[in-house]
C-alpha cells in the first residue's frame, strides 16, 4: 500500500465524517418533521459509498483502476440525488426575486451542452465532468435555499459543501506538482502532497458535520 499511516487516518476520517454528516442530516429532518431534509440525508449516502471505493483502490496499492471508475459513477448518481433533494427543499420555500435570479444561474451549466473532456474520450472521464457540473448546480441550489430561508441550513454546512471545490482545485494542483515537478508516478506516491490535499476534504466534511450539529442544537433549544 502506498499510503502512510497518517495518510490513512486522514482518508478514513474524511469518509467517516461524511457518513456522520448524512446521519445527522437525516436526524435533523426527523426533528423538524421534514421529509425533504431527511431525503437530503439519505441522498448523501452514495458519495459515502463512493469514498469507500476510493479507500479500496488505495488498499489495492492503486492497482485496480476499476474501483476509481466505480467511485466516479456512484458519485455522479450521488450528485444527481443531492441536486434532486435540494430542489425538493427549494420548492417548499417561498421564492424571492434574488433567488429567482440565482435559479437562472443554476441552469447555465445544465444547458451548456456536453462538457469537453480534458482527459480523453473515455466514458468515465466524461462521467467525472458531468458529475462536477451537477455538483456545482447542487451548490448553487444550496445558496438559493440559504437565501430564501437562512434558518433552515447552517451557513457552516453550506460553506462545507462549497469547500469541496477548494479540495478539488488543490488536489489537481498537487497532482501536477507530484507528477510533473517532483517526478512521482502519481499523487498517491507523494505522501506529503497527497495527505495535505486530502486533509482539505477532511476539513470540508468536518464543517458540514459541525454545521448540522449546530442546527440540531439550535432547533432543540428553540423548541
Amino acid at each position: 500500500m502506498l499510503l502512510s499511516f497518517p495518510n490513512w487516518l486522514i482518508h478514513i476520517s474524511s469518509s467517516l465524517e461524511w457518513g456522520i454528516a448524512a446521519a445527522l442530516m437525516y436526524h435533523y429532518g426527523q426533528l423538524r418533521g421534514r421529509k425533504d431534509i431527511k431525503r437530503l440525508g439519505l441522498f448523501m449516502l452514495p458519495h459515502w459509498i463512493g469514498s469507500w471505493f476510493v479507500l479500496a483502490y488505495h488498499v489495492s496499492g492503486d492497482t485496480i483502476p476499476l474501483l476509481l471508475d466505480l467511485s466516479e459513477t456512484v458519485n455522479l448518481f450521488g450528485s444527481l440525488f443531492l441536486l434532486w433533494a435540494t430542489i425538493g427543499i427549494l420548492n417548499t420555500i417561498k421564492a424571492t426575486r434574488e433567488a429567482g435570479a440565482m435559479g437562472a444561474l443554476m441552469l447555465l451549466p445544465l444547458i451548456a451542452g456536453r462538457p469537453a473532456s480534458f482527459m480523453g474520450e473515455d466514458i468515465f472521464d466524461l462521467i467525472l465532468q458531468v458529475s462536477s457540473i451537477v455538483y456545482i448546480s447542487f451548490l448553487v441550489t444550496l445558496l438559493m435555499i440559504r437565501k430564501r430561508d437562512p434558518g433552515l441550513l447552517s451557513g457552516l454546512t453550506v460553506g462545507g459543501f462549497w469547500f469541496v471545490l477548494v479540495f478539488i482545485s488543490v488536489t489537481v494542483f498537487c497532482m501536477y506538482l507530484a507528477t510533473e515537478v517532483r517526478g512521482y508516478a502519481s499523487l498517491s506516491h507523494d505522501d506529503l502532497l497527497h495527505g495535505g490535499a486530502e486533509s482539505l476534504l477532511c476539513l470540508s466534511n468536518l464543517m458540514i458535520v459541525l454545521g448540522i450539529h449546530r442546527q440540531i442544537k439550535s432547533f432543540k433549544q428553540g423548541g
